[in-house]
């Protein structure tokens, strides 16, 4: 959610700014010079205030190190499997993603995902374990249990039906 604002947030002050001024500079007449008195160039220099050139740095810096800490530093939430009765169970958030979305359990034991739907979009109404072979439409606003076993240590994929949004299932 705060991505989705932040973005917002840019794209607005992109509008703001580009619609600050009666007339763009496409629209400005071309100044006719005489060839005699100065030199006319392909391109001439449009001088902008300070002020403008440092917000359009300190924004181009903040979006770089926004792409930075998301692909390099931001790290998946992440849960461990508590057993209930002999089965390893969490709860998973659908809404926008998958909150969490690294499950961590035992291999060899019984596991239950227990999926809570909040997304009305149509690519989180399947999930789809394809190491396990299960395809599971799920429920709008409504818990929806997969189980399964795996069998071996390893991490085990799960995704959306159109494979855009990703969780892990780590067996130790």
């Amino acid at each position: 959610m705060l991505i989705k604002k932040l973005i917002i947030g840019i794209a607005s002050l992109g509008l703001l700014f580009g619609g600050a001024s009666n007339r763009t500079v496409a629209q400005m007449p071309h100044q006719t010079h005489n060839s005699a008195t100065s030199q006319t160039s392909e391109f001439q220099r449009i001088e902008q205030p300070l002020w403008v050139k440092g917000v359009v740095t300190a924004s181009g810096l903040g979006l770089i190190g926004l792409e930075v800490w998301w692909f390099l530093f931001s790290k998946p939430k992440s849960r461990n499997a508590e057993a209930h009765d002999g089965i390893q169970e969490v709860t998973i958030t659908v809404d926008g993603g998958y909150e969490p979305s690294r499950v961590v359990v035992n291999a060899g034991k019984p596991v239950r995902l227990n999926f809570l739907r909040r997304d009305k979009s149509s690519c989180l109404e399947q999930v789809v374990f394809p190491d396990f072979h299960i395809a599971q439409d799920l429920g709008l606003n409504q818990v929806t249990p997969i189980e399964f076993t795996p069998q071996q240590p390893g991490q085990y994929t799960f995704a959306c039906g159109m494979n855009m949004f990703r969780g892990i299932v780590e067996a130790k």
